[in-house]
């Protein structure tokens, strides 16, 4: 069976990847690393390896819960341990009485510095302190070059990954009618907005579907697909329940807490 079938166009070249990763950990017997995958990236590996005999896969992010992972792809006789991911801690602490940190600011640092978003993993900001994990070969360059987020100086460590805080993954569960699984229809009734302004900030590069920037308001939506609008959160569609006699669809979907 042809499993591109089952993916979309656009992820036809990671699918090319992951088989490419695969065949070589068949005919080396030596395990394969990636850098932190999204969500929708794990599916597609987990999909891509199945349930082979010879090559196996596992996940792991740093701690339970978090959404970005890498993939340790090997051979069925090894072992599989936290160690063996190279994932490092970081933690920055600074005084929530006189500045803030977000999610946003800490990632615009890195990326600014030049830190590919494969390198590092999740983002968490509590009260007066921020943690996320990156691959151990991003550690001292990190160290070195970070000194704050925003307009907030860090006081930066590592730590061991026992030492995380804990992570939920909590979404908030809503029910709603769409007349088709158009991004743009999605999009208004997901974020209560009109079709017209969802419509342009689909347009203005401002949506994406499992983390990819989708400018076409006509783009399909699935069961099982996470849909972001810039600075208004997450969206998750879980099922689609039924159709009205008008032929609209009652959804099920979630709001990220």
């Amino acid at each position: 069976m042809d499993i591109f079938q089952h993916f979309r166009k656009e992820e036809h070249e990671w699918i090319v990847q992951v088989q490419d990763i695969k065949d070589a950990v068949e005919t080396t017997y030596e395990a394969k690393l990636t850098g932190f995958l999204n969500p929708r990236e794990v599916d597609i590996v987990q999909s891509v390896i199945g349930a082979d005999e010879t090559v196996k896969v596992a996940f792991f992010g740093g701690v339970e819960g978090v959404e970005r992972k890498r993939a340790l792809i090997y051979p069925f006789f090894e072992e599989v341990s936290p160690e063996r991911y190279n994932i490092v801690m970081f933690h920055g602490a600074f005084d929530p009485k006189f500045s803030t940190v977000s999610h946003r600011d800490l990632l615009g640092a890195l990326m600014a510095l030049g830190v590919k978003r494969e390198m590092f993993g999740d983002i968490h900001v509590f009260q007066g302190k921020v943690q996320w994990f990156a691959t151990e070969e991003m550690q001292d360059f990190i160290l070195m070059n970070l000194e704050g987020a925003g307009k907030t100086p860090l006081r930066l460590s590592t730590l061991p990954l026992h030492n995380a805080y804990d992570i939920t993954d909590e979404w908030e569960e809503k029910t709603g009618f769409i007349s088709s699984l158009r991004l743009d229809t999605a999009i208004s009734e997901m974020y209560n907005l009109s079709r017209t302004k969802a419509k342009a900030y689909i347009e203005n590069s401002r949506v994406k579907v499992n983390w990819r920037t989708v400018e076409d308001p006509s783009f399909q939506i699935q069961t099982g697909d996470t849909l972001s609008l810039q600075k208004h959160g997450r969206r998750k569609l879980f099922s689609i329940d039924s159709e009205t006699k008008k032929g609209n669809l009652r959804v099920t979907y979630g709001l990220k807490k």
